[in-house]
């Protein structure tokens, strides 16, 4: 045999075997749409980047924040200023009143149809925020469980009121410890729909989970985690908490108790909302200022370590010291990830 048919023989034996493969191979009919995802803990710049990324990228941000959806909550949640949202467009913001009930259920149907309308746009869904119990349930989907009942939702949220979350919570634990080892004492939220969802359904909540679940299967999503060294966002923490109350924080509470804070439960425990309120049934002498500040700020810092522990346990998401690297160097690898998979 010559060795133009060998060579001939070779090539036919490698077009073989690929045809072959590709028949083996399942068809992917539908690639998957790609979508951003941006987290980390309070302060660390994550808003700012993502603004960044959708002038240069062609992107429009979709708020994963769980008070940033209110009307009126505008310095305690460090909402994007109206100048910012005219350079990149910004969904889920201003959605509701102060009065109406947003829940993670609401913001999963939300966030999906959002990022639908991005895509149909030909623009690139960049979701920004720190909230892992959203952000968990737009990955995954929505707890499964029983539709809220207004009465129940009525009678556990005074009650918790009441006789404090701690009570709540005990109970919790002697219904299903393995689901209240989930959680903390401080979690009113997550204490009062455990009890209605046991109270509902006569079953452990820990059996309505997420346990097995995969990710959607028609996006693909990018997650990035942004953190920080602790000294350094600590520090930017008590600058930014400084900043808020600077800017009107206390006024914009006042403000917001007239138009119904105190009867949207999950608003009334928002960080700096709560100690702000706390505030304002005090004598309002200086030292009274002073602990109002101190515990603003101690407050903050413990959420921005649970958003650290929970992000911990989230396996699609990438850790990116933003301190470490240059912010250009931030952007280039967030791009070339999105650009090759």
């Amino acid at each position: 045999m010559g060795s133009c048919e060998t060579t001939e023989e070779v090539k036919r034996i490698i077009i073989n075997f690929a045809l072959e493969t590709q028949k083996q191979a399942p068809v992917n009919y539908h690639k998957k749409k790609r979508v951003i995802v941006l987290s980390g803990p309070t302060g660390c710049g994550k808003s700012s980047l993502a603004i960044s990324l959708c002038q240069a990228m062609g992107g429009e941000i979709i708020s994963a924040d769980s008070m940033q959806v209110y009307r009126g909550m505008d310095i305690g949640t460090a909402k994007a200023t109206k100048e910012e949202r005219m350079q990149v467009a910004h969904h889920l913001i201003d959605i509701r009143d102060i009065h109406e009930s947003f829940n993670v259920v609401d913001f999963y149907f939300e966030a999906r149809l959002a990022i639908r309308e991005v895509l149909e746009r030909k623009n690139i869904p960049i979701v920004v925020g720190g909230s892992g119990f959203y952000l968990h349930t737009l990955l995954y989907g929505p707890p499964s469980g029983p539709p809220s009942l207004p009465e129940l939702r009525q009678y556990l949220e005074e009650e918790i009121e009441i006789v404090g979350s701690e009570a709540l919570y005990l109970r919790v634990q002697q219904m299903d410890p393995d689901y209240a080892k989930t959680i903390t004492k401080h979690d009113k939220q997550k204490i009062v729909r455990a009890l209605e969802i046991m109270t509902i359904t006569k079953e452990k909540v820990s059996k309505h989970s997420w346990k097995g679940r995969r990710p959607p299967q028609n996006y693909d999503f990018h997650c990035w985690f942004l953190h920080r060294p602790k000294p350094v966002l600590y520090d930017r923490i008590d600058c930014r908490c400084d900043i808020m109350l600077k800017d009107g924080l206390i006024a914009e509470v006042e403000k917001l108790i007239e138009s119904g804070l105190i009867q949207n439960h999950s608003a009334l425990q928002a960080i700096g909302y709560r100690q702000v309120l706390d505030f304002l049934s005090t004598s309002k002498t200086e030292s009274d200022y002073v602990n109002f500040v101190n515990s603003f700020k101690q407050a903050t810092r413990n959420y921005a370590k649970r958003q650290c522990t929970w992000f911990r346990k989230e396996s699609l998401f990438r850790w990116l010291d933003v301190d470490l690297h240059d912010p250009e160097i931030v952007f280039d690898m967030i791009i070339k990830d999105y650009e090759s998979r």
